[in-house]
């Protein structure tokens, strides 16, 4: 019987470093001025923020000058689909983006959106192990297309994407490109030099820092309409006043975690491994989903066949381990995950997969404790299943 909660659910959100806890506490006290004040209290405060700002670009390869610190990564993907597409109007050229089947849905709901208002999208397909086809890519390309925007690492599956790849593609045809990088950072390396990306979108909650802060890259020289009009900060890209803590716990965060991630690959890759191997082995009709060959170290995704992925999760977490079926930004929402539909479209497959997504904090003993329970939860509920006992007898036959 574990002691502890056993948390599997990193790509949903981390939990804060102890470091960036300490690093922000003065500034949760003493240090309380407004970042734009002239003032003694305003200026340590500011500095700190540009601190950060410096640490966010470091990560990333890039100049200071190119952050642009916001709410969230979702805040910075409507960012740059919005905000170009109200840069050109409905009757521009250029109206077209291209985006992928399998992207969040912070892309997938706002590309959709943008249809519904007159814009024109192509949504790139992936094979059965959600991977792309660049060739699918450049057939897409029309003389109207502006802007390519894909994921660097799917959420669901963790499959990495050839962004670089892509990147010089979009250059070839002169169109701008936008990546989400909120899965990739912190668990692979990320330079926006070497991906010639226009854009990046990152999140702090996803490498250790805070809830509620992220950052946007925009290269020297491109431009974005702003979706929110107010104040100078940001220099008038994001106006309102700055989340000081959490931007500068993001810096903290992002530091530390692009210090430590050869090692750390290593090791949680090491786990994931091991939890794999031994799901295969010892629960029949399981398999992994994705593309093992490309993908992050962090994360595994694994159908169970004959079993809703819900009932999985609900067991798991009676039994003190958290898990996921799919992005938490819309687990609230039962219907089959269209990123893994987008592999084969078979419900049953989408419907009876879960993520396990490990962290910093994951050990062996944790991986081995879940897959005990793991063995008695499926049994459990596979016992339960008419399908299930149809299939048993269909094969004894």
């Amino acid at each position: 019987m574990m002691t502890h909660r056993i948390y599997f659910d990193n790509s949903a959100t981390t939990p804060v470093r102890k470091e960036v806890v300490d690093e922000i506490m003065p500034f949760l006290t003493e240090l309380g001025g407004n970042p734009s004040s002239r003032h003694w209290e305003g200026r340590v405060v500011r500095t700190a923020v540009e601190q950060a700002r410096e640490k966010v670009a470091a990560a990333l390869n890039a100049d200071p000058a190119e952050i642009y610190f916001n709410s969230c990564a979702s805040e910075g993907n409507n960012t740059v689909l919005r905000g170009y597409m109200l840069g050109l109007g409905k009757n521009a050229k250029k109206n077209h983006i291209i985006t992928t089947s399998v992207e969040h849905p912070s892309i997938f709901n706002t590309a959709a959106a943008l249809e519904k208002e007159g814009f024109e999208v192509t949504y790139l397909p992936v094979d059965g192990k959600g991977n792309l086809n660049l060739d699918d890519l450049r057939n897409a390309i029309k003389e109207n297309t502006g802007l390519i925007s894909t994921m660097f690492v799917n959420n669901e599956i963790g499959n990495i994407y050839p962004v670089e790849e892509i990147g010089k593609i979009a250059r070839e045809h002169n169109i701008l490109f936008h990546v989400d990088a909120v899965q990739a950072v912190g668990k692979i390396h990320v330079d926006v030099k070497k991906i010639g990306c226009d854009f990046l979108t990152v999140s702090a909650h996803k490498f250790y820092g805070l809830k509620g802060v992220g950052a946007l890259f925009v290269k020297r020289g491109r431009v974005l309409k702003n979706l929110l009009t107010g104040g100078h900060q940001e220099k008038g890209k994001r106006p309102g006043t700055e989340n000081v803590v959490g931007i500068i716990g993001m810096g903290k965060a992002i530091e530390l975690a692009v210090a430590e991630l050869d090692d750390e690959a290593k090791r949680v890759a090491a786990l994931r491994d091991h939890l794999e191997q031994r799901v295969l082995a010892e629960i029949p009709y399981t398999r992994v989903v994705g593309d093992p060959s490309h993908r992050v170290p962090t994360l595994s995704n694994i159908s169970f066949r004959f079993v809703e992925g819900e009932g999985i999760l609900l067991k798991l977490d009676t039994e003190g381990i958290a898990v996921s079926t799919g992005s938490a930004c819309s687990s609230s929402d039962l219907k089959a995950s269209h990123v893994i539909m987008a592999l084969n479209g078979d419900p049953e497959e989408a419907h009876s997969s879960i993520r396990f997504s490990l962290g910093k904090h994951s050990t062996l003993e944790d991986v081995d404790y879940t897959v005990d329970t793991l063995k008695s939860t499926i049994s459990l509920l596979r016992s339960f299943s008419p399908i299930y006992d149809e299939f048993v007898n269909a094969d004894k036959h």
